[in-house]
């Protein structure tokens, strides 16, 4: 089923990949009682805002099947923003004072780079832990991507995160832990994309009560829940919606900034992502990099060389898992649609007698 873009005019690139006009959302043709309504809110930087926007609405409208989703846009203030994120975020994103009177069954919250070594001393800090604490109480579940899973933790548990000496950068095959709803009908192996320079533990979390349903022995834990008041969190260290480019693009910037001296080290190529081919040429141009490190070398670059046979070879087990989280939902709200027919029968005092007659 065709996802719905609610709240205002439907992103360009999305339009134009669906043949859509960018128009106003047509969300007022579906019920509001039978679809699923999320709110993305989407902190990635200026570069990746749009890539964001269409890997997470790709994945909701495959996993959706035939679920009626509609999705609203939301970024946190305090982001970094140059003039062109600002205009994005003008033209197809709410205020994120908008979200504390509206209704969601569900929240999707992406993280952003860090430019602090705590996270507490962000400029998004507060908005981001308001959103945190309204998300507990007004919604069913939460799915927290990255640095946003390590910010939750870290907010509401006090777990802390810890740097590593290298990025974890690649796709890592991951094993499932115990038996959870959101990942017990995944079909063969686990493997999800990580890009992060920081990790939680599994101790920390199991002594806080998180429960941790796969990690790598590679990257570590990988997905993880708990229940916070009414909404069930749900965390991702990496990343299920990444494209196939996602990770190139991610080393390409990486080496972008080697080469123009804002980075110190020259980036590892991304683990079980590239075929031994693509490898070896990146391995070659790696070489003349470090011996001519300097940004004009970009133009030699050899991209079409080792892009040829990227695959999302996560995709099968990311469409599960994102299937199973609106199934949960449709389920939980069913289930308050059922409470609230219950409630309205047993305590109108028209219809209470009525009811209690029928019991007899």
């Amino acid at each position: 089923m065709p996802l719905v873009i609610d709240g205002g005019r439907i992103p360009t690139r999305w339009a134009e990949k669906n043949r859509l006009l960018p128009a106003v959302s047509t969300a007022r043709n579906i019920k509001g009682a039978e679809r699923v309504r999320i709110a993305l809110i989407n902190n990635m930087p200026d570069p990746a805002l749009e890539d964001t926007e269409l890997q997470f609405f790709e994945l909701l409208e495959t996993a959706a099947d035939h679920v009626p989703v509609s999705v609203k846009l939301f970024s946190l203030p305090g982001v970094r923003r140059g003039d062109r994120g600002k205009q994005h975020l003008s033209e197809f994103y709410d205020g994120i004072e908008d979200l504390w009177n509206s209704r969601f069954d569900g929240v999707i919250m992406t993280g952003t780079e860090p430019h602090q070594p705590d996270l507490r001393q962000e400029p998004y800090w507060p908005a981001l832990v308001e959103v945190f604490d309204w998300a507990e109480r007004h919604t069913s579940s939460t799915i927290l991507s990255c640095l946003a899973a390590h910010a939750g933790v870290l907010h509401s548990d006090g777990i802390a995160r810890h740097p590593m000496w290298y990025k974890m950068c690649g796709v890592f095959e991951s094993q499932r832990i115990g038996d959870h709803a959101l990942t017990n009908l995944i079909a063969g192996p686990i493997r999800f994309p990580h890009s992060r320079w920081n990790e939680v533990r599994e101790d920390d979390l199991t002594a806080c009560g998180y429960t941790v349903l796969t990690k790598s022995s590679e990257a570590g834990v990988d997905c993880f829940v708990k229940r916070k008041k009414k909404s069930l969190f749900v965390h991702f260290q990496g990343h299920p919606e990444y494209e196939a480019r996602t990770l190139f693009k991610e080393y390409r910037r990486d080496l972008r900034r080697f080469l123009t001296g804002e980075r110190k080290t020259y980036p590892y190529v991304p683990h079980g992502y590239f075929d031994a081919a693509a490898t070896k040429t990146l391995t070659e141009f790696r070489e003349k990099a470090l011996s001519q490190p300097r940004e004009e070398l970009m133009a030699e670059f050899p991209e079409a060389a080792v892009t040829g046979n990227l695959q999302r070879t996560w995709s099968a087990a990311a469409t599960c898992v994102y299937r199973k989280w609106l199934h949960y939902l449709v389920s939980r709200k069913a289930d308050a649609s059922a409470f609230a027919a219950i409630s309205r029968v047993v305590f109108d005092p028209m219809q209470r007698k009525r009811f209690a007659t029928s019991e007899r």
